[in-house]
């Protein structure tokens, strides 16, 4: 009874969302083009799924390599910055600046460097810029974040700089780490599919690529149906690195 009255409201609230737009759009005559309605984009979707969804995996597979890629980079630094304050404090305002930079502004020279007929290259780099700075944020802050009374028993006992880092700062730093990588992971998508409409070539073939196909032609049901496919791989990727935070902490935790 709990669950049916948490996922009823949501449910009935989309239900009258879509009523209102499809009765708006056939009373009001609404060209297809301009705005379609649920029903057409229901049948769009139905219609282009198989390429739809091979252009979903090309784009999921964009973004893993993407974030990846990104953890790779951002936890070494992230570790060089907890053993060594003055580091921390060279690399940090690169950091911002790197998270602050729009990815529309050096996707153009990510292209170039990667080669025209690659663009799959600049499009998982660009992800992967993207996707870095939460990674290197959520672990450097993790690191740091170790309790107090411990360190000082650790201090006690006369741990060594690695057993501290080991035993204590990197322990208490996996579940900063895992918030990094949730937030990180719907960024990387972002980034692929921002990174894909700059490149407008068609050669990584991704659900970006699929809505730029559609709206050079007029096909909004189409563009629509595509975005919902993204919406649905982004809520689906956050939900899995959801599922595999409940799993780790419930055996990382208290150790």
């Amino acid at each position: 009874m709990k669950a049916l009255t948490t996922i009823l409201p949501p449910l009935a609230l989309l239900a009258a969302i879509l009523g209102v737009w499809e009765a708006a759009c056939r009373v009001l005559a609404v060209p297809t083009y301009l705005l379609p309605t649920p029903s057409a984009i229901g049948a769009a979707l139905l219609e282009s799924l198989p390429l739809l969804l091979q252009s979903a995996w090309a784009t999921l597979l964009m973004a893993f390599q993407a974030l990846l890629a990104a953890f790779v980079v951002a936890a070494p630094l992230a570790l060089l910055g907890a053993l060594s304050p003055l580091f921390r404090r060279a690399f940090g305002p690169l950091a911002a600046a790197i998270q602050v930079t729009p990815v529309v502004a050096i996707a153009p020279l990510f292209v170039i460097w990667a080669g025209l007929e690659h663009p799959e290259r600049a499009i998982t780099a660009l992800g992967g810029i993207v996707a870095f700075f939460p990674i290197f944020s959520g672990l450097t802050t993790g690191l740091r974040a170790a309790d107090p009374d411990l360190m000082r028993l650790f201090d006690l006992y006369g741990a060594r700089r690695d057993q501290r880092l080991l035993r204590l700062a990197i322990p208490s730093a996996v579940p900063f780490l895992i918030e990094g990588l949730k937030v990180a992971g719907g960024l990387s998508i972002i980034g692929v599919v921002v990174a894909e409409f700059v490149a407008g070539s068609g050669g990584a073939q991704g659900l970006a690529w699929r809505i730029l196909e559609a709206g050079h032609q007029l096909k909004t049901a189409q563009m629509f149906a595509a975005v919902l496919v993204l919406g649905v791989l982004g809520a689906g990727l956050y939900g899995l690195l959801t599922l595999a935070e409940t799993a780790l902490l419930k055996t990382w935790r208290g150790r």
